[in-house]
């Protein structure tokens, strides 16, 4: 692809940097913001900074927060008896999309994976046994996808949680064995959170 402009050609390899961004779409989203008012483009790029010095973990659950506290943990409408674990954020949102669960969550980070050097170390599992140490968590609902590692991630912290005496349930299967959460459609999911069921230990 031949550039007339070096601010264009490094503008394009900005964007393809994106997941699931070619070459090819990012031109065409560059030529789209050079179209655009000088005013939109530079309240597209304020954004994307604003965003990046401003956004944080939040201090409970690990989800993305504009503050100390994410919105979820912030609302006290929420069930604060119902822990929902998920392995990322994106599965956190699609939980969400589903309007089928009301309680809190807390994000891992990932999935215990010794072939690519993830162990339980590297994950937001300490800070799971201690919130569910303060007393106030009645049930931790496992909402891992359905993959080897994914399997052994529920059975270690499942054994973390087993003197706690709060119940440990895992969402049902109508998500299919070695899928990724994030892909599950919004009525399957939901569903899945609705008719979850204990996680036998």
């Amino acid at each position: 692809m031949t550039f007339s402009s070096k601010l264009i050609e490094k503008a394009v390899e900005a964007f393809a940097t994106l997941p699931g961004i070619g070459r090819k779409t990012a031109l065409r989203l560059v030529l789209h913001l050079l179209k655009q008012d000088k005013l939109v483009t530079e309240q597209f790029a304020a954004a994307l900074v604003s965003m990046r010095e401003g956004i944080r973990d939040c201090r409970i659950c690990h989800n993305l927060a504009d503050e100390e506290l994410c919105q979820i943990c912030a609302d006290q409408r929420r069930d604060r008896s119902l822990v929902c674990v998920v392995e990322s954020i994106r599965d956190l949102m699609a939980i969400e999309d589903t309007g089928q669960y009301r309680g809190l969550y807390h994000v891992l980070g990932g999935i215990i994976s010794p072939i690519e050097g993830i162990g339980p170390g590297e994950l937001n599992i300490d800070s799971l046994t201690e919130r569910v140490q303060e007393g106030s968590i009645k049930e931790v609902i496992m909402a891992i996808s359905p993959t080897i590692e994914g399997e052994t991630t529920v059975y270690y912290i499942s054994k973390k949680l087993q003197e706690s005496g709060v119940l440990v349930s895992a969402i049902a299967r109508g998500v299919a064995f070695g899928g990724d959460l994030e892909y599950a459609d919004e009525l399957t999911l939901g569903r899945s959170i609705v008719a979850r069921i204990p996680y036998g230990r």
